[in-house]
């Protein structure tokens, strides 16, 4: 999986960027939200990615903060959110707008978005809502390793559920993990989880 890119910004569009690393040019898909946040004519920048692997595309896919990242995977594991859909919902509103509406069950704030019906907008915040809730109150708490073990541990969870094991499973194997082991590793929580 590719991480991140860091690169020189070559073409700057609203829906994807193409950025130049050491000669490769790679199209990367991006929210609205990425956009305003890129600077035009930027000779240095940073993305973090996800790469959508089907039988048919591959697809790179660009945020400029990893809590954009780990919102869109969050957004991608719910049924019936694909990757398009959620880039609608990034470029609609902002990370922290839809956490609140998820939070707070805001139905008609999230079946405003393009492609978003009641039933997949009632789905969005069964299935995230205390996810969300958690994320929120783990911020709250003020843990200064917050975005390391955050992004550690949705690159394991992840890598879990690539692997086959149930989500809700994972989450609960690798929460109990950094309780007792805050400073794990991916590799680490992947191989503790999978005892």
């Amino acid at each position: 999986m590719i991480a991140y890119l860091k690169g020189k910004l070559a073409h700057k569009d609203r829906a994807h960027v193409i950025i130049d690393v050491n000669g490769i040019g790679y199209e990367v898909k991006i929210s609205l939200q990425t956009y305003g946040a890129l600077s035009d004519g930027e000779e240095s920048c940073k993305l973090f990615t996800h790469l959508q692997v089907k039988e048919d595309s591959h697809t790179l896919v660009g945020f400029h903060s990893m809590d954009e990242k780990l919102l869109f995977l969050d957004l991608i594991s719910v049924s019936g959110i694909g990757l398009s859909t959620a880039l609608v919902m990034l470029s609609s509103f902002s990370s922290n707008e839809i956490r609140s509406a998820i939070m707070n069950e805001n139905i008609a704030l999230i079946q405003s978005i393009k492609g978003i019906g009641s039933k997949s907008a009632q789905r969005v915040i069964l299935e995230l809502k205390d996810k969300c809730k958690k994320d929120a109150l783990f911020v709250e708490a003020g843990i200064a390793s917050h975005d390391a073990n955050y992004g550690n541990k949705h690159e394991a969870l992840a890598a879990l559920v690539t692997l086959g094991i149930p989500r809700t499973a994972a989450e609960k194997s690798l929460d109990t993990i950094l309780k007792s082991n805050p400073d794990a590793t991916v590799e680490n929580l992947i191989k503790l989880a999978l005892r």
